[in-house]
């Protein structure tokens, strides 16, 4: 009788782990009454989710837009850096922070990851770095801090600015200190699948007074929460916005105020969850930690509190009998343990980048000129055999669960390991059966 639920056997857990995202009923009833006030209700929700957003990271400002990748695009056109200028990223991201780049003018340059972290290497951002180079990009992947004191050191060295991508890290921390309020800005979604779920939209916060008002001029056209925005920052004192005729290349990336009307309650919750899925991250690494094939990637001590919004393992085939990576995910799944093959490629193998003279031309930012980064010849060895071979991660609905869920995770990988001799002819039905691409947008 077959042991594996993959091959007919009982799987190791049959409960859902949590759902997520979760609207209780008052949240609904709040989105409700908003929708049915419309633009004759007094009160802008927005505000207040922007400045209770921005407190609850440990920044003095915030700004609601329409999603992460308008953040990140704020961000930098508020940095004025010049066209053309380079900015360092981590090839392991969604293509939102590398289109950001580009869609601000800038060209996206790749660094590569530390292979026991999954974050970009501050030493590949100093071997990386050229007269050209104006930022870092800095893409806390999967919710858990980058080594940012190396980094916050290269970019005062180098004179860089430093955008922090927190898209999954909503609550995390390094040093105890808030993502996203350590470099000159952090950007934040709250899509449908974030630890933080707003039904849409995105936060930017920073401690900078000018980058504030900036991005907020660069987000809406004259509305009047930028007049409001203004007064927290004192800039109406200069020169008060009546007295403005539109000073900004602006576009309209608000946030709605249902977004902001959604956000505030999950924002009251975010505390408790963070503590959850950090606790429940550690525990679970914990029991990994000596079985031989799977490896949680490394969280440091300076990342004080991950957020965990992908729980990322590192696959090892040859202690599976050489076991294909994306049957074994397979095998989790079918144990009732979610699981997924994400980022199939790193950013710098993105179809964008594979023919220079195509579509990349028309977003080159670099006046009169073709494109004069080779990224096929961009080397990021650790990246690329990240998304080729080893990466799995679980959803942040997994660590959200109990200790005992996390006790059954172990057990399925121990079981597919002592059974590991079941998959061995074992050939998915279908081409959509081989891999589970799920990417999280921004």
């Amino acid at each position: 009788m077959p042991a594996l639920a993959l091959t007919g056997g009982a799987p190791v857990r049959t409960q859902p782990f949590p759902a997520w995202p979760v609207f209780p009923e008052p949240d609904i009833a709040a989105l409700a009454a908003r929708l049915r006030a419309g633009d004759h209700s007094d009160d802008d929700p927005v505000i207040q989710f922007e400045q209770a957003f921005a407190a609850a990271h440990g920044a003095r400002y915030g700004i609601g837009v329409n999603s992460g990748t308008s953040a990140l695009e704020l961000a930098l056109q508020a940095l004025r850096l010049e066209r053309g200028a380079e900015v360092i990223v981590s090839p392991i991201t969604f293509f939102a922070s590398v289109s950001a780049i580009l869609n601000a003018g800038l060209v996206p340059i790749f660094a590569d990851i530390d292979p026991d972290t999954y974050n970009i290497a501050p030493a590949a951002i100093q071997a990386a770095v050229t007269p050209r180079t104006a930022a870092i990009m800095t893409v806390h992947f999967g919710g858990v801090s980058c080594d940012m004191q190396p980094i916050l050191a290269i970019a005062k060295r180098h004179n860089l600015a430093i955008v922090e991508d927190v898209s999954h890290a909503h609550g995390a921390t390094w040093n105890h200190r808030g993502l996203g309020s350590i470099g000159d800005a952090g950007c934040f979604s709250c899509g449908s699948g974030k630890n933080l779920s707003a039904g849409g939209g995105g936060v930017l916060i920073t401690n900078d007074p000018l980058i504030h008002e900036r991005a907020s001029g660069y987000g809406e056209l004259n509305h009047p929460r930028r007049q409001r925005r203004r007064e927290l920052t004192g800039a109406h004192e200069t020169r008060p916005a009546t007295d403005e005729f539109f000073p900004f290349s602006s576009g309209n990336r608000r946030l709605h105020p249902v977004h902001a009307v959604l956000g505030l309650p999950q924002l009251q919750r975010l505390d408790e969850q963070t503590a959850r899925r950090d606790a429940n991250g550690r525990y679970l690494a914990a029991l990994l930690d000596d079985l031989e094939g799977v490896t949680p990637r490394r969280q440091d001590p300076f990342a004080t509190r991950a957020a965990n919004h992908l729980f990322v393992l590192r696959y090892h085939a040859q202690a599976f009998g050489g076991l294909s990576r994306e049957v074994f995910v397979k095998a989790l799944n079918a144990e009732g343990i979610p699981c997924q093959t994400e980022y199939h490629r790193p950013m710098h193998q993105a179809d964008l980048f594979t023919d220079p003279d195509g579509e990349l031309t028309r977003v080159w930012p670099r006046a009169n000129a073709a494109p004069d980064v080779n990224y096929a010849a961009m080397k990021c060895p650790n990246a690329e055999r990240a998304c080729a071979q080893e990466m799995v991660t679980l959803p942040t609905r997994v660590t959200l669960d109990t200790r005992d869920g996390m006790d059954q995770i172990l057990t399925a990988i121990e079981k597919i390991q002592s059974h590991q001799s079941e998959l061995a002819s074992y050939v998915p039905d279908s081409p959509s059966e081989q891999s589970q691409w799920s990417i999280s947008g921004r």
